[in-house]
């Protein structure tokens, strides 16, 4: 991939926004489910049984808010820089889509906007706290591992940031679904960022709590069932479940103010951001409970996620970590798919 430039006149030691620029306001409402379960000082999601890594809190719900701005600056040059799948308004009748884990539901809101004609629909765990939707955008509260129980066949399925959400068995679960939910044709989208940071021109340490990052969640994930590797296994998951066409994109999110270019320079900025209200919420739950050697104390957790943003706000590291994104098509009735690969004949790599 090509190497970042870094910005020589950079002077700014950290980066422009204070964690505090980005609390939400949100008041919680008064239900259990929007109560959740409190742990370590974190709410997380009590509609399903099973443990979930990530919280549904204000401050993780701020977090995606910033992860969905570097989506749509890394895709900025693009006309629509929601997805790639090629779908649009001119069809006989409208789009179904559906938005898995849709977090605070910004970009099922942003497509209803974009498709007027469309019906956009955004699941999650927990309810999102949004006061204003578009008549064409529904949010619900339910739970992907269950039977589907939606009538419509969907033209478009997208997921993103839901690493760590499943293991290998339960990801082929939702895929499959997604596959037999899906109308012919239609696409299947998800975007994922890695946890590995690094840098190309060795600014950034070996022995840094940076460099740590990737290869502790890895192990921890791998510990907990949760496994790091749905960024590098997708698009061969994807097909196996029966799409074709795949393709994929993959990114470089810098992060911090370092590059010289504006669009990164804008994307690091706000992934910087991204990280600093983020990663206590990202690994609190993982160390604690799957830590190596041995689960963590939530002291130790805090005390791992200072020297962290600490590491950020030096404008000496320049730090990035890959993204990947991959579309692929449910086929039409009577189409031969290809033989299954990791690359199949008829997957392609975007620029």
């Amino acid at each position: 991939m090509e190497t970042i430039a870094v910005d020589p006149d950079l002077y700014a030691p950290e980066c422009a926004y204070s964690p505090d620029d980005w609390q939400s306001e949100t008041t919680s409402i008064g239900s259990s489910i929007y109560r959740g379960l409190m742990d370590n000082g974190r709410r997380y999601q009590s509609l399903s049984n099973k443990e979930y890594c990530i919280p549904s809190d204000e401050q993780q719900f701020e977090t995606y808010e910033a992860g969905h701005l570097v989506d749509l600056i890394m895709d900025s040059d693009r006309a629509n820089p929601l997805f790639r799948s090629p779908i649009g308004a001119d069809r006989e009748r409208p789009l179904q889509v559906l938005d898995i884990g849709t977090g605070k539901g910004t970009w099922a809101i942003d497509v209803a906007d974009m498709f007027p004609n469309a019906t956009v629909r955004g699941v999650d765990l927990f309810p999102p706290p949004v006061t204003w939707m578009p008549p064409n955008c529904v949010i619900e509260v339910d739970d992907v591992l269950q039977d589907w129980t939606w009538r419509e066949q969907f033209d478009l399925i997208h997921m993103r940031n839901m690493i760590g959400s499943f293991n290998s068995s339960e990801w082929n679960v939702v895929y499959q679904q997604c596959f037999e939910k899906m109308a012919p044709g239609g696409w299947i989208e998800q975007i994922e960022a890695g946890p590995f940071i690094t840098s190309d021109d060795g600014t950034l340490l070996a022995d840094s709590a940076l460099s740590s990052w990737g290869p502790l969640m890895q192990t921890c994930g791998d510990r907990a069932g949760r496994s790091c590797d749905i960024v590098l296994t997708m698009s061969e998951s994807i097909q196996n479940a029966g799409f074709v066409d795949v393709h994929e994109k993959i990114y470089k999110w810098p992060i911090g103010p370092w590059p010289k270019d504006q669009k990164f320079k804008e994307a690091g900025v706000v992934n910087c951001q991204h990280w600093m209200s983020g990663m206590e919420g990202w690994c609190m739950w993982l160390l604690t409970k799957f830590g190596d050697p041995e689960p963590w104390t939530k002291e130790q957790v805090h005390v791992y996620c200072a020297k962290i943003r600490s590491e950020l706000k030096n404008p000496y590291y320049h730090a990035y970590h890959k993204a990947r994104r991959v579309w692929a098509r449910k086929p039409m009735p009577g189409e031969v798919p290809p033989r299954s690969s990791k690359y199949s004949s008829g997957s392609a790599r975007a620029k």
